[in-house]
């Protein structure tokens, strides 16, 4: 069976505990905290996929590291999956956590990338739109990519629009070139 698909199956299982506890939004705080340290800390991440560390030891990390800030739920999620030996797909299980807790919440998540940073006016208007438009809460990611000369790259779920001047320039060359050949 896949990482991502026992992941999943944790996931939903906690998503169950939590909404039973009425502890869903305490949870999602503390998978946030949880997979933010291990995206900056790499090495955190090779402990807890190491089978060679001991349970135990790897138990005494994650309390040192997250203590008193995670909920007593998400301490006993943590040790019941270290003492299965399923450490290894914490942080694919915190995350598909994420995502299901996004679905639930109808939370999206939409990507620009811009030739310049954009103002905080142009954010809050892209938000709006969106937000207009899915009738969702939308969680905008922004990038900056001088390559794109000008204009912006919006993806949202499997949709994107590029309205990046190099996109227009690399099309236009396309079709020159087509337009040569023939």
């Amino acid at each position: 069976m896949s990482e991502l698909t026992v992941a999943t199956r944790y996931a939903k299982s906690l998503i169950d505990l939590a909404e039973e506890n009425k502890a869903l939004e305490e949870i999602r705080k503390d998978m946030g905290l949880f997979t933010q340290t291990l995206r900056a800390n790499h090495q955190l991440q090779a402990v807890l996929a190491n089978p060679i560390i001991a349970h135990n030891k790897k138990i005494k990390i994650l309390e040192a590291i997250f203590g008193k800030d995670v909920t007593r739920i998400t301490d006993s999620f943590f040790k019941i999956m270290i003492n299965k030996s399923r450490s290894e797909i914490l942080y694919a299980t915190a995350r598909e956590f994420i995502n299901q807790y996004n679905v639930i919440r109808n939370i999206k998540r939409a990507y620009v990338t811009s030739a310049s940073p954009l103002s905080e006016e142009n954010k809050r208007m892209i938000t709006a739109e969106l937000q207009n438009a899915t009738g969702g809460t939308i969680e905008l990611h922004t990038k900056v990519n001088p390559d794109l000369i000008g204009g912006f790259i919006l993806t949202l779920d499997d949709r994107q629009i590029d309205t990046s001047i190099s996109s227009s320039l690399n099309r236009l060359r396309t079709d020159f070139a087509r337009g040569v050949n023939q």
